[in-house]
């Protein structure tokens, strides 16, 4: 018995040993297929499937292994990782060739919104009832720091199919620009008055000089006015309407003009008449009479100024004479700041300062009291072209208004005293002439190219008050009747206008008599022409 069952035994190991190595033989045959290598891409079809078996078992491992820190760390690991974040605009092209796009959420308030859903989230129910107590603070709070209204209506990832409304104060510059209204709708609350549109008489005034640097109008104050036509210098009686011819250098066979006249200040019975020639006339206007002739200058005389018994003349020669027209030896002063054409003088209604302005871009002030060896009291250099206009305030003492021409186009205001420019605003276009209301605290200008108008400002705000058109050349020239009510001006089309602008408050302008006025069978007024020679 005993090797009976030792030889079982040893078929038994025999027997095991067989079906090991031929289990052995069949695994290496099969691992040795399988690890063979292939040639070529591996089709899509298999990765796609490959892919998918590898989520599956993913998956199920996953489940399986739920408790486990180790599995679920193996199983992410085994896993597509999710792809890293990416600039704006680049696709992710690690996995398959996707398309995927990354939006820019760079307006969204992330802090703020991550600061809600904590808050959220983490409140109960009494840190809810102390929000609600402090809702107010909270309010104020955002408002004046973040500058939002209400910090509740905050979304997260919210779209807006509108704009927020602007608030009341906010100025529309697009509503501004591209009105179809230019005029103001404030402008019928600057005034209390009714100020016609059109001027309210029409002189013809043939051979007018179309010349930005001379002076040839000026209103007395017994209410006589002068115009100087080419050669010859006119009166016109406004009161009566006569016209009468007061001196002509055509008969004299020269190509003399006049270039400035100038109304004494008081009286209004002797008139300074300068001429191309470089000469200053004096004429006695009742006795139609030259009182006298002052020389000085070597070019024409664009522009006069009365201060009492001394007249400024101002030439193209670059220099300003003070006459005393009492003495026989009248050269009192002379003035050389300027190095171009003197083309604007004017007093102070207190007589101590003069201001000039010039061809070069200067407008100078002088001391009443100065000598002929000494230099202006101001120099200002802040216009850009020619300063014609020049007027005073009859409001302030030491305001002084002045007017550049085409390349400034401004009109600034300055303190006479310490030479200060106090305003300076753009009106668009040359600047011919100025002329303030004597009633008010208004201003009239008058200018050029494009629309040859006269405007009426408020000051010191400088709103427009009125534009008034008519003239198709630009306006030269203005002087203010002795009532200062009527405004007259001259302007290259050869035409003489008067305007009804100003008026004293409260009150009304003096009536015209009947031979000034023509009325239509409807008792309407009209404007009537008259040829002024």
């Amino acid at each position: 018995e005993i090797p009976s069952v030792c030889s079982k035994r040893k078929n038994d190991k025999m027997t095991s040993a067989v079906v090991e190595y031929e289990n052995l033989i069949q695994t290496s045959c099969t691992d040795a297929n399988s690890s063979r290598p292939t040639s070529g891409v591996m089709p899509r079809w298999k990765r796609k499937q490959l892919e998918a078996s590898n989520q599956t078992e993913n998956t199920t491992r996953t489940g399986s292994n739920i408790g486990t820190k180790t599995s679920s760390k193996e199983s992410s690991s085994s896993s597509n990782a999710a792809p890293l974040k990416q600039p704006l605009g680049v696709h992710n092209s690690q996995h398959g060739g996707g398309d995927r796009f990354i939006p820019n959420r760079a307006a969204m308030d992330f802090e703020k919104s991550s600061q809600s859903l904590r808050s959220s989230g983490s409140s109960s129910d009494g840190e809810e009832q102390a929000s609600e107590t402090d809702e107010d603070y909270k309010s104020a709070l955002s408002s004046s720091i973040l500058g939002i209204d209400d910090s509740s209506s905050h979304r997260i990832l919210s779209f807006k199919e509108k704009a927020p409304a602007p608030k009341g104060d906010t100025v529309n510059n697009l509503k501004v620009l591209y009105s179809s209204n230019p005029k103001s709708k404030t402008s019928a609350k600057l005034v209390n008055r009714q100020i016609p549109s059109a001027p309210s008489r029409i002189l013809d005034a043939p051979d007018l000089l179309d010349d930005y640097y001379v002076n040839l109008l000026s209103w007395s104050d017994t209410n006589i006015l002068a115009v100087a036509l080419s050669q010859t210098v006119y009166l016109w009686n406004a009161t009566s309407g006569d016209i009468q011819e007061l001196c002509s250098f055509e008969d004299s066979g020269s190509d003399t003009y006049v270039s400035s006249v100038s109304w004494v200040q008081e009286g209004g019975a002797h008139l300074a008449v300068g001429t191309s020639a470089g000469t200053t006339l004096l004429w006695d206007v009742q006795e139609c009479k030259q009182l006298r002739v002052m020389d000085g200058h070597s070019d024409r005389i664009g522009s006069l100024s009365w201060n009492r018994h001394i007249l400024s003349s101002g030439g193209r020669d670059s220099l300003i004479i003070n006459h005393d027209v009492r003495v026989a030896r009248h050269n009192v002063g002379t003035l050389t700041s300027h190095t171009q054409e003197i083309c604007g003088l004017s007093w102070s209604p207190d007589g101590t300062t003069l201001a000039s302005g010039g061809n070069d871009n200067m407008l100078c002030l002088w001391d009443a009291h100065i000598s002929s060896t000494s230099r202006a009291k101001f120099t200002l250099t802040e216009h850009q072209a020619a300063v014609k206009a020049l007027a005073w305030s009859p409001h302030e003492r030491n305001l002084l208004a002045t007017g550049g021409g085409t390349a400034d186009r401004t009109i600034k205001f300055w303190n006479t005293r310490t030479g200060s420019i106090l305003n300076s605003i753009d009106t668009g276009s040359q600047v011919c002439s100025l002329q303030w209301n004597p009633y008010e605290k208004e201003i009239l200008s008058s200018h050029g190219f494009a629309r040859n108008q006269l405007s009426l400002w408020k000051y010191p705000t400088m709103a427009k008050i009125k534009d008034l058109d008519g003239h198709s050349a630009r306006v030269l020239h203005m002087a203010t009747s002795s009532d200062g009510c009527t405004v007259v001006s001259a302007a290259a089309d050869e035409t003489l206008r008067f305007w009804d602008v100003f008026a004293p408050p409260g009150g009304k302008s003096h009536k015209r008599s009947g031979s000034d006025m023509v009325r239509s069978s409807k008792g309407k007024k009209i404007s009537k022409t008259m040829h002024i020679r």
